[in-house]
């Protein structure tokens, strides 16, 4: 009995492995489709058709050299919705991404936003005082530059942190090559959806990241499928914000809408269903 439980493990685990290693080798060998936004931003996209996670998934990933001339930015509105595109248009950026999360009924972050040096909204907690998932890491802005900070445990950790703008979100899915825990057991973090994240690689690109979901042609990922893509895409350090029917990439110019991804909002697999938000990420130039 005991040879075959360990007959029957080791197969288990050995199909596992060749699983994980198919899925990172569809990641690095894809042929990616890659487009020249501006000196320095690379747009590369892929369909994973039934070759990653054993899934279809649409995967967008707009890669940025920080140089002199673009720079990093938020855009919010305190009280009203407003989508990726708008924000994008308004402010004349490269592009925009879609950020935390967001009070649907009456507008405005319920996360930590800073900007320009105020404070936009605070953090809105749990009725025991603590923060959410989504409250554990921050994008950090100084100087028009990007990266990305974990929660030290300390009740106002991020009004510490130094940088004209601020965006708590999370969950943090990576810091210094080293994975995060997240609870298993957690729907948020084990249920396929479409997915928005923002990393730094080991060259300190930033990859603005959209994953679509909740369609036959694009699955969504789980936070622990999301984690597995951002480290086969080389992230030292990366942040998970806003999913779901929020998840957008704008870009200026860009076909009819400049909308890259497949929002889901309109339950239709095309770029016209963008839900409104209360706050992106912008690309600008200086």
């Amino acid at each position: 009995m005991k040879a075959i439980l360990l007959s029957t493990f080791f197969s288990v685990f050995i199909t596992f492995g060749v699983f994980a290693q198919s899925d990172s080798l569809a990641v690095v060998n894809a042929e990616w489709k890659k487009e020249k936004i501006n000196p320095g931003v690379v747009l590369k996209t892929f369909w994973f058709q039934n070759t990653l996670f054993n899934s279809n998934q649409f995967v967008s990933v707009l890669e940025i050299k920080q140089k002199k001339k673009l720079e990093f930015d938020l855009g919010y509105d305190a009280k009203k919705l407003i989508t990726t595109s708008d924000f994008g248009k308004q402010a004349n950026a490269i592009a925009a991404l879609n950020g935390t999360f967001f009070d649907i009924a009456k507008g405005g972050s319920v996360d930590h936003i800073k900007s320009d040096g105020i404070v936009i909204n605070e953090n809105r907690l749990g009725k025991n005082g603590n923060r959410a998932g989504h409250q554990s890491s921050a994008l950090v802005i100084n100087k028009g530059r990007i990266t990305i900070a974990k929660w030290d445990g300390t009740p106002d950790w991020e009004k510490a942190l130094e940088g004209e703008d601020i965006m708590v979100s999370g969950p943090l899915l990576i810091m210094d090559q080293t994975d995060e825990k997240l609870d298993p057991a957690n729907a948020f973090n084990k249920t396929r959806h479409p997915r928005t994240a923002v990393a730094i690689t080991k060259n300190k690109r930033v990859l603005l990241i959209t994953v679509d979901g909740r369609n036959a042609n694009s699955a969504g990922m789980s936070l622990f499928e999301l984690t597995k893509l951002m480290r086969w895409l080389n992230a030292d350090d990366a942040i998970n914000l806003d999913g779901g029917g929020s998840t957008t990439l704008w870009i200026n110019n860009y076909m009819e809408t400049g909308v890259v991804n497949y929002p889901t909002d309109n339950r239709k697999w095309d770029h016209e269903g963008q839900r409104k938000v209360a706050n992106v990420v912008l690309l600008k130039k200086k």
